[in-house]
């Protein structure tokens, strides 16, 4: 939160956007409270009720929950308006997947070592390209301004999807798996560096209204290289 308030007083033009989620402060690495091995929804969402609120407060302009929690959205923009919050938008990761390309930023957070089980309870299954309409209508339904497709080039189809069937901004994420093959694939001459901004053209084209990507120092570089 005091990164937040860092970055609004030095940025005065620049939105913040903050995630919302309990993985990197739980000693088991889940998205949830965990009672006897099971994901206790409900409760997980009452302390994301209050992670929402703390971060509006500090001056938070996107509210962005991960969590994958059923209702998250709706309590949580319940909260916000209730707490005088209206303008806060949220960014819900309405279509995040139980991928296996997180494994770079699991090792680098130190949960992939806490986390003894998967996340397919409340994560979704890659196999399944249906459960989407679901998930992003509810989202959206209960208040979300933006949806979020995790991971990134694995889902280029789940994007398109989303775009031609809902009128809602779509955001994808390039983690750090996807991340890690390119600049791996760069470091040893197996491709060049253009396929950083072919990765990235290719969400763009599959409909992606931002991209969140670990290159974005990179592709800076390039722009201003090309200006």
């Amino acid at each position: 939160c005091k990164s937040i308030v860092r970055i609004k007083n030095k940025f005065k033009n620049i939105g913040v956007m903050c995630d919302v989620a309990l993985d990197p402060y739980t000693s088991h690495g889940h998205d949830g409270i965990v009672k006897k091995k099971q994901i206790l929804n409900d409760e997980t969402i009452e302390i994301l009720e209050k992670q929402s609120v703390l971060q509006a407060q500090m001056g938070c302009d996107v509210i962005a929950p991960s969590d994958m929690m059923d209702g998250r959205v709706g309590r949580i923009r319940k909260i916000l308006d209730k707490n005088n919050f209206q303008n806060v938008k949220i960014l819900s990761y309405a279509v995040k997947y139980a991928s296996n390309f997180y494994g770079p930023f699991r090792d680098a957070v130190g949960s992939r070592t806490n986390l003894k089980t998967n996340k397919k309870s409340y994560q979704m299954d890659y196999r399944n390209s249906n459960e989407i309409f679901r998930e992003v209508a509810l989202d959206i339904k209960e208040g979300a301004d933006f949806v979020m497709v995790k991971p990134g080039l694995p889902y280029l189809d789940i994007i398109s999807k989303i775009k031609d069937n809902f009128k809602i901004p779509v955001f994808s994420y390039q983690v750090s798996g996807e991340y890690s093959l390119i600049k791996t694939g760069i470091k040893n001459k197996i491709i060049n560096d253009e396929a950083i901004l072919e990765s990235l053209i290719s969400l763009k084209r599959s409909g992606s209204s931002a991209i969140v990507t670990y290159f974005a120092l990179d592709v800076l570089k390039k722009i201003k290289n090309f200006s």
